[in-house]
């Protein structure tokens, strides 16, 4: 296994960044707005506030789904020992992203980040200068309605003959197609052996206020995103062992406390057997 593909190298010949829009209101930076950051510009902070306004909880969504991810990547670096990980549709890096968490617990820790976005891209060099002298840390730049290319490359750093953790974070709502959403998970989690792991949250159509935060994020120029309810969310998981807690909003899975609140956002982690 090549431990330094060619694209982790020397970046200095890269070329510049893309040019930014910054009047058109863009995914990663509404979210980016949402939980705290920086990386977001005036049309995406009014996209944003329009959200939060018909669903305030959109802000405590953001927030928490980090939270998830931490206690996630914890769990399977930690208890489960799982040292490899591929996170589809990463967007802009915050704090404790996947690599951090994982690396901290176990440094040899391989994470291959996959997004295609220019915006996402543009800060990917920070990301992969950022990782531990025995982890490995790298950027696959695909589309994940393109599995094949992602595994491509991923084979660059991934052992596949070694259980990975699959990860899709508040990502597949991008996919308009139910059947297609289902497709793109199994695709990317099949050639992975018994002891991988598939770890998938995304916002869901349980409440009118969180419907009508879609329609107007639609409204103010962002990416329509299109949620789905639980037992949806479920098939993705079908013929995997769920871990417990099984399916649920993202604030209660394995939770410090039980003081939490419940949002529109279900999330789980499956082993495959």
């Amino acid at each position: 296994m090549n431990d330094t593909p060619t694209w982790m190298k020397d970046t200095s010949d890269q070329p510049p960044a893309p040019e930014i829009d910054t009047s058109v209101p863009h995914s990663a930076r509404i979210w980016n707005y949402w939980m705290g950051g920086k990386d977001n510009f005036q049309a995406d902070r009014d996209a944003g506030d329009a959200v939060a306004e018909a669903y305030p909880d959109i802000v405590l969504m953001a927030k928490e789904s980090r939270q998830f991810l931490i206690r996630v990547v914890s769990f399977l670096a930690g208890e489960v020992g799982i040292n490899q990980f591929l996170d589809v549709g990463t967007g802009l890096p915050t704090m404790q992203n996947t690599h951090e968490v994982a690396q901290r617990i176990a440094p040899d820790s391989r994470i291959v980040y996959v997004d295609n976005d220019p915006l996402v891209l543009a800060h990917a060099r920070a990301l992969l200068a950022d990782t531990t002298p025995d982890g490995v840390t790298a950027y696959v730049d695909a589309d994940y309605h393109n599995p094949d290319v992602i595994l491509a490359d991923a084979r660059n750093v991934l052992n596949f003959n070694r259980p990975v953790a699959v990860m899709f974070m508040g990502v597949l709502g991008y996919v308009s197609d139910f059947e297609e959403m289902r497709s793109i998970v199994s695709r990317l989690i099949d050639p992975f052996p018994s002891g991988s792991y598939l770890v998938l949250w995304d916002g869901t159509d349980t409440g009118p206020a969180v419907v009508e935060g879609g329609e107007k994020l639609a409204e103010a120029g962002g990416v329509p995103y299109h949620l789905r309810s639980p037992e949806q969310l479920a098939q993705c998981f079908e013929g995997l062992e769920m871990v417990e807690p099984g399916l649920v909003p993202i604030t209660t899975w394995r939770a410090e406390s039980d003081d939490v609140t419940h949002i529109d956002a279900y999330g789980a982690v499956a082993r495959k057997p």
